[in-house]
């Protein structure tokens, strides 16, 4: 069993791409940066954090007792401009000044990923980070997407995916990292754990987010071909 330490809708709907076997748990932790703390050793201590009380409150939200093998997935997801993190934004206010620091360049998103094996205590960690160049969007486009709520579960105030505001153009690394998981990194972690998934990630990643990804052959050597090999093959029928 696979407990998602997350009760983010886009972590869910990414994870499904792989179809894993996964329950969800989300764990309640304090995401404040501690003083003068570095983005990577924040993402790492709060992910870890996040699937240490999941694991403990586990069953609360699992009518079954979980096995000795059972894994718990956490992430943690932070918006870096500068060396400064940005997190949710509190209010509409904060959303604007986030969304005008990050207008019209280049910052970085970072998301760590821990797997904790309870039973035997393993754990393994790893960041995905990716440069993120975000458009020249206007005043009135930035007011019309905090209008719309979507920015205040955000870090940084902003989503990727979302099709109305499309704050990032000519992204070149990891789509489903900016989103708050790069599932090629889960892929590569669980399988060190010997859970493999039913499902083609890259092709599912790069389907549901409509790109097309530079980077997944390099994670998970020998996908390339065979996502080539399954889109000719498709072009031909």
């Amino acid at each position: 069993m696979i407990v998602l330490a997350s009760n983010s809708p886009r972590r869910r709907q990414l994870m499904a791409l792989g179809g894993w076997q996964f329950v969800v748990c989300p764990a309640d932790v304090d995401e404040s940066p501690c003083m003068d703390e570095q983005p990577r050793e924040y993402v790492l201590r709060v992910a870890e954090e996040k699937a240490q009380a999941a694991w403990r409150d586990l069953p609360r939200h699992c009518l079954s007792a979980p096995s000795q093998d059972a894994l718990v997935l956490a992430a943690d997801t932070a918006v870096v401009d500068g060396g400064q993190i940005l997190g949710k934004p509190a209010d509409a206010g904060e959303a604007w000044r986030m969304l005008l620091q990050l207008r019209g360049r280049s910052h970085q998103v970072f998301t760590s990923l821990v797997v904790l094996q309870p039973g035997s205590g393993r754990m393994v960690k790893d960041v995905c980070i990716t440069d993120v160049p975000m458009r020249e969007y206007t005043d009135r486009e930035i007011g019309a997407y905090i209008a719309s709520g979507d920015p205040f579960d955000k870090a940084g105030a902003y989503a990727i995916q979302h099709e109305a505001f499309h704050p990032v153009e000519q992204l070149q690394g990891c789509y489903a990292n900016v989103m708050g998981l790069p599932l090629c990194h889960v892929t590569r972690m669980l399988a060190q754990f010997g859970v493999l998934g039913g499902q083609d990630v890259p092709r599912g990643c790069q389907d549901l987010n409509a790109y097309t990804c530079t980077v997944y052959s390099q994670l998970l050597p020998g996908k390339n071909q065979d996502i080539e090999t399954i889109r000719q093959n498709e072009q031909k029928s």
